[in-house]
């Protein structure tokens, strides 16, 4: 197949701007000289693959731990790669960061010990497994994987190999979204019957206005510095443009689920935690989404679902027209509702209550709370405990998400068996818990 000059002439940009930023393999002293910290041999290494908004937000908070150190960075976009390697060295005091265009060379290296993933949904799954293979600490972002079929594959290997995983569903190390969910499990509310779900509506680039309808975009020249083929990866082949990418691949189904699996494995991810479901799952799901017909975003832009669970509770998620934003769990003697804001409540007097002892304690993060995320995942690392949101947590509210999304799209209420994973009564929805890869990428 003959490339185009233009090709050749991008793929030559490419190529010195990567060397202009990458290092020797070997890592000098200097790497380790923060003052106040502690030795090196102490302290455990991190890789960052993928440096977009969420990347650059751990790479600062990570930037913070004085026990871990930020060794490589990998990155698809040479531009965003050199900016995250920057930030790095100037925390650092040094130009010792190395840099990776792919990250399979990050996680070949022996002195990483753990990798923090926060590309596209639809390369979650891959280098994680091979993280997982290698030995490696993950933290991964949510949803899990971009398919149930493939957070299962992640499970498994964290398990075969006893993997330290930290899922990204933050809101677990916080407190007011644990105490809310220690009032219900506690019975405070009475026996859970309902929870409502308000999740965001339309596609909200950032810092702009919600829209609910790209229209169709022509292709473009791929921009210098941008592996566009290599960020496609296990994806279908697409013509570039630039509102597939970065950002707003969360509102293409080829490679995300919308606001259904972006924002609703958070809020859905608090709602199994309190209704104690988090390691099991729903049992029927139904629903309707208004998906766009014409344009480049094809995620359901507007959306109302419904799941049964088997201890009797009824959980409805929908866009903030049908719930306001957060979670409100629904009993006979009141209900809690929970947000990043906090907590309220009625009866007002439960958020005076008081967690005893001997009542039902949800973990806490293993390290000093204020910290944390990310500072859990490091704690465990050392301890080699679970962490708050390990990959069968964090495997479950991504498959309720998925399952959402297979049912809106068949129009179908499908029967889930969380044990067998398997849609019992529908064969061609069975069929979507999985989806074909582009050579040569495979789990």
């Amino acid at each position: 197949m003959k490339t185009s000059p233009r090709t050749l002439t991008r793929r030559a940009f490419v190529r010195r701007l990567y060397a202009a930023i990458a290092l020797p393999y070997a890592v000098p002293a200097s790497a380790f000289a923060r003052p106040g910290a502690p030795a090196p041999s102490s302290r455990i290494t991190l890789g960052m693959i993928g440096l977009g908004s969420m990347g650059l937000r751990h790479v600062d908070a990570f930037l913070l731990e004085k026990d871990c150190r930020i060794l490589a960075a990998c990155d698809v976009d040479a531009r965003r790669l050199e900016t995250a390697r920057n930030r790095i060295n100037q925390s650092c005091g040094n130009s010792d960061c190395l840099a990776f265009a792919d990250f399979r060379d990050l996680i070949a290296r022996p002195d990483i010990d753990a990798l923090c993933i926060s590309t596209p949904d639809h390369w979650h799954a891959i280098p994680a497994m091979m993280g997982i293979r290698a030995g490696k600490a993950v933290y991964g972002e949510k949803p899990l994987a971009l398919t149930i079929r493939e957070g299962q594959m992640l499970v498994d290997a964290v398990n075969r190999y006893h993997c330290v995983w930290q899922t990204g569903s933050w809101q677990r190390s916080t407190a007011h979204f644990r105490f809310a969910c220690e009032l219900v499990r506690n019975g405070r509310i009475g026996k859970v019957h309902t929870v409502q779900i308000g999740i965001g509506a339309g596609f909200q680039p950032p810092g702009g206005k919600v829209v609910y309808e790209l229209p169709p975009q022509p292709p473009m020249p791929v921009p210098d510095g941008f592996d566009y083929d290599m960020w496609l990866g296990p994806a279908p082949w697409a013509a570039y443009t630039e509102q597939r990418c970065h950002w707003n691949f969360r509102w293409i189904l080829d490679y995300a689920g919308g606001q259904t699996t972006d924002w609703g494995t958070h809020h859905v991810d608090i709602a199994l935690w309190g209704i104690d479901a988090d390691r099991t799952g729903p049992l029927t799901v139904e629903g309707a989404g208004a998906f766009p017909r014409n344009g480049l975003w094809n995620a359901a832009a507007d959306y109302h679902f419904h799941y049964t669970f088997a201890n009797g509770v009824s959980m409805h998620v929908g866009s903030t027209r049908h719930y306001p934003q957060g979670v409100r769990f629904i009993g006979p003697d009141g209900w809690v509702h929970v947000t990043r804001a906090g907590t309220t409540a009625n009866p007002q007097s439960l958020l005076r209550e008081t967690i005893g002892p001997n009542e039902i304690n949800l973990p806490r993060p293993a390290g000093n709370e204020r910290q944390g995320h990310r500072r859990d995942f490091l704690d465990c690392i050392r301890s080699r405990n679970k962490t708050i949101a390990d990959a069968q947590v964090g495997h479950t509210a991504a498959t309720a998400c998925h399952l959402a999304n297979i049912a809106m799209i068949t129009g179908r209420k499908l029967r889930w068996n969380p044990n067998t994973q398997q849609i019992t009564n529908d064969p061609h929805a069975n069929r979507m818990l999985a989806r074909p890869s582009r050579a040569p990428w495979r789990l």
